[in-house]
């Protein structure tokens, strides 16, 4: 089993930055790629970021490209990303995950991944 906390959501500006944190606790997560998902208000939920176990790749939903970046620190059991230059429409909120020891290294699909955070709340103002 591998619990998931995830943080660092807030309220912040249109233009501003935001860093979220997701610390792995239980089995180790370092041979698992990991993601980000958020939910809008009203919305499903949707990807916005994956890396692999190592942390050499990485792939990101189209509408943040250029502005978030997900990175880990497998010797702290820890997935992180920076959210910079934000939008209103990236309020939501966002999930991190662990994926499925099988998948590849950056899965995109909900049904790729076996364990969840409980998710932390990012409201960006306009």
């Amino acid at each position: 089993q591998v619990q998931l906390a995830d943080s660092g959501g807030g309220l912040v500006q249109a233009g501003g930055s935001l860093r979220l944190s997701c610390a792995a606790s239980g089995r180790t997560f370092s041979s698992h790629a990991a993601g980000w998902f958020r939910q809008a208000s009203g919305k499903e939920r949707e990807f916005v970021a994956a890396i692999s176990w190592s942390g050499d790749m990485t792939y990101y939903v189209d509408s943040v490209k250029g502005r978030f970046t997900i990175s880990r620190d497998n010797a702290k059991n820890s997935v992180y990303l920076q959210m910079n230059s934000l939008k209103p429409e990236d309020t939501a909120i966002y999930y991190c995950a662990v994926a499925k020891a099988y998948e590849g290294p950056t899965p995109s699909f909900e049904n790729e991944y076996d364990y969840w955070g409980q998710g932390t709340q990012v409201t960006v103002s306009s």
